[in-house]
């Protein structure tokens, strides 16, 4: 006896361990609007720097954008080499073959007098040209000057190359001799005029292959901060940015450090001027310096002195609005957005202030202006949450966000749903929690009938590449999934996005089926035990939920921080009652193993428990890690009541498949098997009876044959 049950010890003993899947940390996530939904509607997302200085400024009429030609953003080692090369290559264009080689051989020279010489066989502009580089390169500047004037004053037609190049290089000649000259500003007039003129010889068509005409905006720039022009060199560097370059960008960065660091009179009486006032609330308002909640050690002066500095001001009220609001000042940020008219940003504003009032329907109408005024494609770019969760700011969606949450509390559920999913992937987690939470199905299926048409199937290259699926079908998907948990088989398939999952979605349904309809038990069983082996090895493709606590939407990989809904201020009731309902059954992390685990356990109930099918169906669902506390319960079933088999030893580690058809003459023979073991210990008086009952039968026989014969 000991020998057979010893590995049923052993079995209870590994049934203890730890057998699910240990999940290492995760990627970031996403923000979630609904978690926190009071810090949700107070907070105010800092805007983006590069989004804010783009409505600053004016580009220059005729002027072209900048190219990939001279653009690379993402160039950040072997900046002068690149400059260099760049430069090299289009010095070659427009050139013989000999003369491209010439022109390399004069460029190594470092007497320009030579090169005149030398390239007397080149065209003017080119000859002269070369001459004044290298007189640059070697730092004679006057030298330098003279052959860049002689090129610029040939005849227009003589000189289609190089006049944009000598124009440039004489205004950085002129800025470089400022630092020397004795009269510094008549040297920077000069080198801006060179600017202007290289600016305005690409404009007119002159050949520009470097892309100097919207450089020397930025040198301009330079020329007039040196001057003390800072309202000047802001509006050139916005022209700049405007333009496309990357340089104009850094540039105002740079401006805004640079004015951080100015004594407090000086900047205060800057701050008077409209370009510098805007710039620094471009800041401002992004938050740019900001480090890990630490914020920059200058910053509270610039917010006391621009706030002095703006009192009453009209321009730029929403943003100023916006900085105060921000900084927790909101009487302040009220009174900037009495002037700031009928911005996306100022709507939005005060409905986050009429929130704080406690005017819920004030606040209703203000988002939905708000949602009105902000552009559809007007993105602030990816920020970082103080909690490190991510979010890809697009106001539109994110006013309509917020606005969902009000309308949550209303108890118009479906509408805030629509206004969560047109976020698209931006709120997701969002809307998926509502669709499968918190609407019907009925109402989540009449949406999605009416206004969610199934988009084109995903490619295998697609799926290779590991191309995201569509919202829309992760939608559809969910509804399959939500429409399977409730027993709506046949409605379920067709929501599925793919074939595969078609043919899984239809084979439970109809295993699930074949299970009700059966009227012989190991039929129900073999049907019920392939629905629990689909719902194991599929449940996260067909059954698991999109959000808590399966998280179809991560593959089941990760999970996030679950938040408990209670009732308050901006939960109703009846969303708490509807949460309550929809939950999974039962709560808990892939919930789609309890539920094949349930349908197992039934499929058992439906076979003879001297059956191998029995214990073998209770061996597979052990193996499917549902939890340890069922696993030790199945366990604990076959022991008391399935028969010994072979490899019990190893139960739910190595088990075979159900033998459902030996299992219906287990019907027989339970029956018969039950009857000589109760009769086992009443052995030899049942023989002696039986010996006495035949005997007797005989006697009675051959009795009745000797009266006929008599009779005869």
């Amino acid at each position: 006896m000991l020998t057979r049950n010893w590995p049923r010890h052993l079995l209870c003993l590994s049934l203890s361990l730890p057998l699910g899947t240990a999940l290492a940390c995760g990627p970031d996530f996403p923000m979630r609007l609904l978690d926190n939904r009071g810090q949700t509607l107070a907070d105010l997302p800092e805007g983006n720097f590069n989004f804010e200085i783009s409505r600053l400024g004016k580009t220059v009429a005729g002027l072209k954008n900048v190219t990939a030609a001279t653009y690379n953003p993402d160039e950040m080692y072997g900046e002068e080499n690149a400059r260099a090369d760049l430069r090299d290559k289009a010095e070659q264009a427009g050139l013989s073959a000999e003369q491209q080689a010439l022109v390399k051989q004069l460029r190594g020279l470092t007497n320009a007098r030579q090169v005149e010489e030398q390239g007397a066989s080149l065209p003017a502009e080119i000859r002269l040209y070369v001459a004044g580089a290298v007189a640059f390169a070697t730092g004679d500047h006057q030298l330098a000057t003279e052959y860049f004037r002689k090129l610029l004053a040939l005849p227009a037609d003589q000189r289609p190359l190089r006049s944009t190049w000598a124009a440039y290089s004489l205004g950085r000649i002129w800025f470089a001799r400022s630092a020397e000259a004795g009269d510094p500003v008549e040297a920077l007039e000069q080198a801006r005029d060179a600017f202007r003129q290289a600016r305005q010889m690409s404009i007119d068509g002159f050949s520009d292959p470097l892309e100097l005409g919207v450089a020397s905006l930025g040198e301009e720039a330079r020329v007039l901060r040196s001057a003390g022009d800072w309202n000047g060199a802001i509006e050139l560097y916005e022209a700049q940015n405007l333009h496309g370059s990357a340089v104009g960008n850094t540039s105002l960065k740079l401006l805004v450090n640079d004015l951080a660091q100015l004594p407090e009179p000086e900047l205060a009486k800057l701050l008077q001027l409209k370009a510098v006032q805007q710039l620094v609330t471009a800041s401002l308002v992004s938050r740019m310096g900001w480090s890990f909640d630490e914020q920059p050690p200058n910053e509270k002066k610039l917010i006391k002195l621009l706030q002095d500095s703006t009192r009453g001001s009209l321009e730029n009220a929403d943003r100023l609005a916006a900085m105060n609001y921000q900084q927790g000042d909101y009487a302040s940020a009220k009174a900037f957005l009495e002037n700031a008219g009928d911005s996306g940003l100022a709507w939005w504003l005060r409905a986050k202030l009429a929130l704080r009032d406690g005017d819920k329907v004030a606040a209703a109408a203000a988002y939905s202006k708000a949602a009105q005024a902000f552009p559809q494609n007007e993105d602030w770019g990816y920020r970082r949450t103080p909690d490190w969760a991510y979010e890809t700011v697009q106001p539109k969606c994110r006013v309509e966000g917020e606005s969902a949450i009000l309308a949550l509390q209303r108890g118009e559920y479906l509408q805030a749903f629509v206004q969560l999913y047109r976020s698209n992937s931006i709120y997701w987690f969002d809307a998926a929690t509502v669709a499968e939470r918190v609407l019907t199905v009925d109402e989540l299926k009449r949406y999605v009938d009416e206004n969610v048409p199934a988009p084109p199937e995903l490619t295998q290259q697609d799926r290779d590449n590991y191309v995201p699926l569509p919202v829309a079908a992760s939608l559809r998907n969910l509804l399959g999934r939500r429409l399977l948990r409730e027993g709506r088989y046949e409605e379920a398939v067709g929501y599925f996005d793919s074939d595969d999952l078609r043919h899984k979605a239809r084979f439970y349904g109809e295993e699930r089926r074949k299970a009700d309809n059966a009227w012989w038990p190991t039929k129900r069983a073999g049907a019920l035990y392939n629905a629990a082996w689909i719902a194991r090895d599929w449940g996260m493709d067909i059954l698991s939920y999109e959000m808590a606590p399966d998280y179809a939407t991560f593959g089941g990989n990760y999970s996030l921080e679950s938040v408990e809904l209670k009732v308050g201020p901006l939960v109703a009731e009846d969303e708490v009652k509807r949460q309550h309902a929809s939950e999974a059954k039962p709560d808990q992390r892939y919930h789609y193993r309890f539920v094949a685990t349930a349908l197992a356990s039934r499929a058992a109930d439906n076979l003879p428990h001297s059956s191998q099918a029995f214990a073998a169906v209770l061996c597979n669902a052990v193996s499917w890690n549902s939890s340890l506390e069922e696993q030790s319960a199945l366990y604990q079933r076959y022991v008391k009541e399935g028969p010994y088999v072979v490899w019990a030893g190893y139960f739910g580690h190595q088990c075979p498949f159900p033998d459902f058809e030996n299992a219906n003459k287990r019907y027989i023979t339970q029956v018969t098997d039950s009857a000589r073991a109760a009769l086992r210990p009443y052995k030899r008086p049942v023989q002696i009876g039986a010996i006495v009952l035949f005997t007797a039968g005989a006697l009675l026989l051959i009795n009745r044959r000797q009266r006929k014969a008599r009779k005869g």
